[in-house]
């Protein structure tokens, strides 16, 4: 059986063309064209997340309508395990820089704020009963992710976003800081 990876390779267009003239004529009518051939190309993945100076992380939607917010593989080694997560209200709005719910590791306690002005739709609920899940998936915000909240995002929201660092300058400020 063929892996999946061959079964897709695109043909090279010369190796194509090569093809279609050798087919036979009589196979095809006077009137039939060779098929076109459509190149297959990709697009890089616009990068959407943004991280601030206190370890906290947001992803947006492409239209900046929504997003979704939790802290940094670093902050999540920086603490330890993590015990407890306090997470916020469904509803609740909140300004860049306000503390939208709390984590407690083995090593301390800290705030975690908002990077962006917006207002919490919905809560990772998993980590009231598995908090551990910060520690092995923190910037994961699928289902089983250690996200922290979604939140719907309105103009002052998207003008935060656009403040705030992306992951080349986070990787450099944590390496350079050194918090």
């Amino acid at each position: 059986m063929a892996s999946i990876a061959r079964c897709m390779r695109a043909a090279r267009p010369a190796t194509v063309s090569r093809l279609a003239q050798t087919t036979p004529c009589a196979a095809r009518s006077a009137w039939q064209q060779p098929a076109a051939v459509r190149a297959f190309s990709g697009s890089a993945v616009r990068e959407i997340r943004r991280y601030t100076r206190e370890h906290e992380w947001v992803d947006l939607s492409a239209d900046k309508k929504t997003g979704v917010i939790g802290i940094s593989e670093f902050a999540a080694e920086e603490l330890g395990d993590v015990v407890y997560v306090e997470l916020p209200e469904k509803g609740r709005e909140v300004s860049a820089g306000d503390a939208v719910g709390a984590v407690e590791s083995v090593k301390s306690a800290a705030d975690i704020n908002s990077p962006i002005a917006a207002t919490v739709t919905d809560v990772n609920s998993a980590l009231e009963e598995k908090p551990g899940t910060i520690n092995q998936v923190p910037e994961d915000d699928s289902h089983g992710g250690g996200w922290i909240c979604k939140v719907d995002v309105g103009e002052q929201g998207a003008q935060d976003f656009e403040k705030l660092m992306d992951a080349d300058a986070y990787k450099a400020y944590v390496k350079d800081v050194g918090h």
